[in-house]
């Protein structure tokens, strides 16, 4: 046994009647690891933040796990990866899912301070999802030695915008693995067993420009065009399906006395299922224009739907390893936001999500952790991931 699995073996909790009292002994550490960690700072955006963010987190997964991880830069982002356990290849493997990005400038932790007051949790990207990526670790790491399993532990840093840098690594790392569990933070206290896939375009009009005044009629009206084409955008939604095809941005002309020769707007799409998203898709790209001004589309499928049918059965574990741990079985909902998980699920693997923390307003003022929460979530995440791998403390 290496130093690094020593190290681990002293870690793992007993089997279930031990878990919660390990995770409740452990709270005030991951308090403090949340803490640092979101006084880092981590804006998607900014590449050196991300980079020190994973300094950071290298250097608390090193103290927890024995080892450090691979640092992968990929376009400027900074990933970390960690393989625990068993190196054979037809070693049952779980993928757990976590980034350390976030969505809030920096500066944020001024205006929106770390606190701890009447258990309730607040600071910039605690809820999404520093809390859970701390979980993870402590969670990883009381699984203990593992001879005949695997667990690879991947910390992205570009998810807060769609992944673009970390999606091939996020698809290679699934491929034969038993099972995805996303540490994204819960709905309520609900696992997601769902999630919409999204589609994002820009739509490009070019008219011709000519003076609003004088001669109007010899110009073609981009602007105009464009509330054309919103409109038929807006009308390939189905809500009865629950498919949302929403225009946001939109840019037009250059002075106000000329007739607009360019207009663009952007449109986030999302559905339940991957037919609807190609319907969608289809849809958009079959645009036809109405004043004669020339339509371009840019873009496409970001992320796949999570359709129920990939996580049901990871759920269904859930569920049993809850009952065991005397655990308030665990709701599951479908929600309309995506994450890594559409990922695993497009590609096959069964995929569990919201496996972080309880709390609520992601990517607003008012996001907050409930820490009297945590301890019950990590010790499910880690009954789940024994069972899974059937792994015995």
């Amino acid at each position: 046994m290496t130093d690094r699995d020593t190290a681990l073996a002293r870690r793992a909790p007993a089997e279930v009647d031990g878990l919660l009292e390990w995770a409740r002994d452990s709270l005030p550490q991951m308090l403090t690891d949340m803490e640092h960690l979101i006084l880092c700072e981590s804006p998607t955006g900014d590449r050196e933040a991300i980079a020190r963010s994973a300094d950071l987190v290298s250097a608390i997964g090193t103290r927890i796990l024995g080892f450090g991880p691979e640092r992968l830069v990929i376009d400027g982002f900074t990933h970390l990866r960690w393989h625990i356990g068993s190196p054979a290849p037809e070693a049952p493997r779980v993928l757990v899912l976590a980034h350390h990005d976030t969505v809030w400038p920096l500066g944020s932790i001024e205006t929106h301070p770390f606190s701890i007051q009447d258990g309730v949790m607040r600071g910039p990207g605690c809820y999404d999802m520093i809390a859970g990526l701390v979980m993870g670790l402590h969670g990883i790491a009381a699984l203990g030695h593992m001879d005949d399993a695997a667990v690879t532990l991947l910390v992205t840093g570009d998810e807060e915008i769609g992944s673009p840098s970390s999606r091939d690594l996020i698809e290679q790392e699934a491929l034969g693995c038993v099972a995805s569990l996303v540490l994204e933070s819960a709905e309520g206290r609900a696992l997601k067993i769902g999630r919409k896939g999204v589609s994002r375009y820009r739509i490009d009009i070019t008219g011709r420009a000519a003076h609003a005044g004088l001669e109007p009629e010899k110009g073609i009206n981009a602007t105009v065009e464009m509330a054309h084409q919103i409109g038929a955008v807006t009308a390939i939604a189905d809500p009865a399906a629950g498919t949302s095809v929403v225009p946001t941005v939109a840019k037009a002309g250059t002075t106000t006395n000329t007739v607009a020769a360019h207009a663009s707007f952007e449109v986030d799409a999302r559905a339940f299922t991957a037919a609807e998203q190609h319907r969608v898709d289809e849809a958009i790209r079959s645009l036809t224009p109405v004043t004669g001004a020339v339509i371009h589309v840019d873009g496409g499928v970001n992320r796949p739907p999570m359709e129920r049918s990939s996580a049901e059965g990871v759920w269904a574990r859930a569920l049993e390893v809850s009952h065991r741990l005397g655990l308030h079985l665990p709701e599951a909902v479908v929600v309309g936001g995506a994450s890594d998980g559409n990922f695993t699920a497009g590609i096959g693997v069964p995929t569990l999500d919201g496996l972080g923390a309880v709390g609520g307003g992601s990517h607003a003022d008012h996001e907050h952790v409930m820490v009297g929460e945590i301890p019950e979530r990590t010790a499910l995440l880690v009954a789940l991931m024994r069972d899974l791998l059937r792994v015995d403390a």
